[in-house]
């Protein structure tokens, strides 16, 4: 072999990859650049109007215009546009028109709080109303670049707002609906009040942190008159008998009017003893409930006694003497709401202060006294302690005063939940005031009907939703702020009635069609009024309530999907599992009062994001996660690299989101991994397929080798999985899936064996050929099944295929199709046998690599035998002689086993014994398999090695192969 012959180069003749797609995403610009060309092409807009399939409705629930977006915002839009962009794949019609919540108290309380005192001192309604709307816009648009830099497809520029005069109408028809219907009237009643936001609350407003502690106390009130049926039994106890109370708001005793007990349980009179801590006491006897007489005696300390027992039926009719008030009240019959779980059984009654208490009060006829105003200070009719605060000063006063006229039995600390003002994060209040309300009761059972006719996703939403549906009160939608569209009710100045009926509603719906809800504000009472009313010898002025922004949100269904004709009720509805209690609610209640069914097909919930330790994210902690520091990158780019929009969306697909899910920088370091996994996979694909034209060159199914045929077995059995996963919303099944195929069955198994094809062969080889074949069905499918959730990777794959698809955009090539006829069981339950046999080979040489006794794989020769017939026949067939594994021999030179397990030689062994005797091998029953030196010398070429090297006299480094390849014959 001379110098001359040695020396020769065969680098330029192998077929090494090429391609424009990069190894690195360089997400910040290129993520841009593909959004900027959907938008040049309208992608879309297009698909969403011209896809042949039927219309996708997903109804965006409004995100509040206030603040910067959060992670909860990012997972809950990019689950929406994972499932819009699915169903555009699918061919159907998607028209996605996000929204903002634009009325309500954050938004009055940021403009009012950016203003002077004197500046407020002057505000004005109209003034105000002015300054929070420009407030809001402003809002939207930041919100809306961030929401659009996620990658999230929908009518951006024509987005719905609550603020909108259009929106305000569309909710004043569902409003007039439900009053004409007599839905809705006006009470007064005990309302969540939040004296921090001087309005109205409902539920869906309020929240319930943790370490509430309130100052509970237990009282007795002095019993002056007995009942008929005790007057017998309890007679002799007169002037030293009590019933004693527990609550856990001494404020309200103020509100005292009545005592309810529970007619079906037992109660007791009990003997108090007197230790010192009780001498202020004017009773020796109390009134509890029997089963809670031990502990009420542990609680005060002292001894009980029982001395009589009756039925809580026998003590309707008694009456007694308020300790603070010179007045008299029943003992009355409450519900089942009253039980011997804590406390004495007798409750402490203020029908002004507490759905139960104004319930029982009603039933008896008693007043409804609320001596609380709007900013929490008790009031004259709360006599020696108006002006005190009920959530600061009050409970101490009025404990003292229940001590001095020897009432008080106990005063400790009781931690419970309690209801907060979700806004302003301070306590609220029961209190009675005249309020507008939506009567649940007049349509409750449409609403459950409507509820079991739902698709709920997860199941549990549907038992969470009956739940607050069957056990809600009426709903006070009445406001007290001037940010928000007007309750269009007109009161007769001297009588006070309310005037509001269809002519009114018409007229004032139309004025606001016209000019937006400030005209409520700009107009005065006669231009609001129809014609009829403005001269007919009544005065009338208007109302100033404004309604619910929960009644705004919640009717958005009539101000969007049926106003536009995009279906009612609409496919699908998701958001975060606390809208159970909000727009969830709101909406079925407002189009089930109105329409009689749900305005929705399907509801889908996810859950918190939470940080890496399960906690929720907050300031104080320093534990948030801002989804643009996500997509972007932080000031200190190494402590949070920008892992672009792909990363964060990849993130929301890997959770199972039925529950609260976890993100941090560990996770977010997994997913850039995973990320750069698929793009480095794709790459491979791409990079093999640049000399490549499935028009010209694909190879047909039937005559594929059999490894291929596999591969695309596998193929229909993995784009299968992966279209189960969207079709049912478990997105975190793609992930599992499209990972496992990119690292698994890709990288690890199939281009890890086609490597030597693709390079080694002649570049229109048919060993190579029709790898390419099977590369780019799978590089193709793989962008349109990533497509949903990596929406960029996915364009960018399909702009750098290197020939013509007939699509400009991976959207428009539709979703995976793969033909039944690839699907092959029997072929697949065969190869699935041959990868656990290489897992078993690579164990072995990576035994003798770390030992450094190959370097290579290629530097090995493989001992096998297998003990299962059919097996070992198979195996034979993938193990030709070497003087027949060459295509022009009559093989295909694919499908033997040297190239499945990457070593240069197989050879078949019968006596196991000599694989047993290798120092690199593993024998169980099943198998045998050996590693032991190959035979020959390297190729310079394939780097296999191969007795034939040598043999050629014009290339005499190389392998036959090679030889065979250079002529464009292998």
């Amino acid at each position: 072999m001379s110098t001359e012959q040695t020396a020769k180069s065969y680098k330029d003749t192998v077929n090494l990859p090429q391609t424009p797609f990069e190894m690195r995403a360089n997400a910040i610009t290129r993520e841009p650049e593909i959004q900027q060309y959907w938008a040049e092409q309208r992608i879309y807009e297009t698909l969403a109007e011209s896809n042949p399939g039927e219309p996708f409705t997903l109804h965006d629930g409004p995100p509040y215009a206030n603040g910067t977006l959060h992670m909860g915002h990012a997972l809950n839009k990019i689950l929406k546009d994972i499932i819009n962009r699915h169903q555009l794949l699918q061919g159907r019609k998607v028209r996605y028109i996000p929204g903002w919540d634009c009325h309500g108290l954050p938004i009055e309380l940021k403009v009012l709080q950016a203003l002077k005192k004197d500046e407020r001192a002057e505000l004005t309604p109209s003034t105000l109303r002015q300054k929070a709307k420009v407030y809001a816009l402003d809002q939207v648009d930041q919100q809306r670049t961030s929401f659009k830099r996620f990658g999230i497809w929908g009518d951006w520029d024509e987005p719905y707002l609550t603020l909108t005069p259009e929106y305000e109408a569309a909710q004043l028809d569902v409003f007039g609906d439900m009053f004409l219907k007599g839905y809705i009237y006006r009470g007064l009643k005990p309302v969540h009040w939040s004296p921090s936001s001087q309005t109205a609350l409902a539920e869906a407003e309020l929240e319930y942190p943790e370490g509430h502690i309130s100052q509970s106390i237990y009282a007795a009130f002095e019993i002056t008159a007995l009942s008929d049926g005790l007057k017998g039994t309890l007679g002799d106890y007169l002037g030293d008998l009590g019933v004693a109370i527990w609550t856990t708001t001494p404020w309200t005793i103020p509100g005292n009017l009545a005592v309810a007990v529970n007619g079906l349980l037992d109660y007791a009179v009990v003997e108090l003893g007197q230790p010192d801590h009780l001498n202020h006491l004017k009773f020796k006897y109390v009134i509890v409930a029997k089963d809670l007489a031990g502990q009420l005696a542990e609680t005060l300390g002292t001894s009980a006694i029982v001395q009589a027992e009756f039925k809580g039926a026998a003590l309707e009719g008694c009456r007694y003497r308020h300790s603070l008030f010179d007045r008299e009240s029943p003992v009355v019959l409450g519900g089942d709401y009253i039980t011997t779980e804590s406390g004495t059984g007798l409750v402490h009654t203020a029908p002004g202060h507490g759905q139960e208490d104004f319930i029982t009060g009603q039933k008896y006829g008693l007043p409804i006294l609320s001596p609380v105003d709007d900013r929490g200070n008790l009031t004259a009719e709360a006599g020696p302690f108006a002006g005190l605060n009920v959530l600061k000063d009050a409970n101490d006063a009025i404990i003292a005063a229940l001590k001095e006229a020897g009432s008080l039995l106990k005063e400790e600390p009781y931690g419970h939940k309690y209801p907060y003002d979700w806004r302003t994060k301070k306590p609220t209040i029961f209190r009675a005031t005249e309020q507008w309300f939506a009567s649940v009761d007049g349509f409750r059972a449409a609403a459950m009907d409507a509820i079991a006719a739902v698709q709920w996703i997860p199941a549990a939403g549907r038992n969470r939703i009956e739940s607050m549906v069957g056990e809600r009160s009426d709903w006070c939608i009445s406001r007290q702020r001037s940010w928000g569209v007007p309750i269009p009710a007109f009161y007769d100045e001297e009588t006070g009635d309310v005037l509001m009926n269809e002519a009114t509603l018409k007229r004032v719906r139309n004025l606001v069609a016209e000019r937006g809800s400030d005209v409520w504000w700009e107009l005065d009472v006669a231009e609001l009024l129809p014609e009829e009313y403005r001269n007919n010898g009544r005065t009338y002025r208007k109302g100033t309530d404004t309604m619910d922004v929960w009644f705004d949100s919640g009717s958005s269904w009539n101000s969007v999907a049926r106003r536009l004709d995009l279906g009612y009720p609409v496919d699908l509805y998701l958001e975060g599992s606390d809208q159970h209690r909000g727009w969830f609610q709101s909406s079925l209640l407002t189009s089930v009062a109105t329409h009689g069914h749900a305005p929705y097909k399907t509801v889908l919930t996810h859950g918190f994001a939470l940080d890496e330790q399960g906690r929720k994210m907050s300031k104080s902690l320093g534990n948030i996660i801002d989804p643009m520091v996500v997509v972007n990158g932080g000031k200190n780019q190494k402590q949070e690299p920008p892992y672009g929009a792909d990363v964060l969306r990849l993130w929301a697909s890997s959770v199972d989101y039925s529950s609260d899910v976890p993100i941090g920088k560990t996770i977010l370091k997994q997913m850039g991994d995973v990320y750069r996994k698929i793009r480095n996979t794709a790459r491979f694909l791409l990079g093999n397929l640049h000399d490549f034209d499935p028009q010209r060159d694909a190879i047909a199914y039937d005559q594929l080798p059999e490894l291929d045929r596999y591969m695309l077995h596998r193929i229909t059995e993995v784009f299968e999985e992966i279209s189960r996963a969207f079709d049912t919303f478990q997105f975190f099944k793609f992930f599992q899936t499209v990972q496992n195929f990119c690292a698994v069955d890709l990288s690890n198994f199939y281009l890890d064996i086609a490597k030597d094809r693709l390079y080694i062969s002649g570049p229109d080889g048919f060993r190579r050929r029709s790898c390419q074949t099977v590369l780019a069905i799978a590089v193709e499918n793989l962008a349109k099944a990533i497509a949903p959730v990596l929406c960029h990777m996915a364009e960018d794959i399909w702009q750098a295929l290197p020939y013509e698809t007939g699509h400009a955009s991976v959207f428009q090539a539709g979703w995976v199709q793969i033909p039944d006829a690839w699907r092959d069981g029997e072929l697949g339950d065969r190869w699935q046998q041959i990868r656990q046999l290489r897992a078993e080979v690579n164990r072995v040489l990576e035994a003798a690599r770390n030992d450094k006794a190959i370097g290579s794989s290629l530097e090995a020769k493989l001992l096998i035998q297998v003990a299962d017939p059919a097996l070992a026949e198979t195996l034979l067939q993938f193990n030709p002689p070497v003087e027949l594994a060459s295509q022009s021999q009559g093989h295909n030179g694919v499908d033997e086993l040297r190239y499945f397990f990457l070593t240069s030689q197989v050879e078949w062994v019968e006596d196991r014994d000599h694989i047993a005797a290798l120092k690199y091998a593993s024998v169980t029953d099943a198998i045998a398999v050996g590693v032991m030196d190959a035979a020959g010398h390297k190729c310079d070429r394939c780097w296999n090695y191969s007795e034939t090297v040598g043999q050629s006299e014009a290339d005499p480094t190389i392998c036959d192969r090679c030889v065979s390849a250079l002529a464009g014959q292998f």
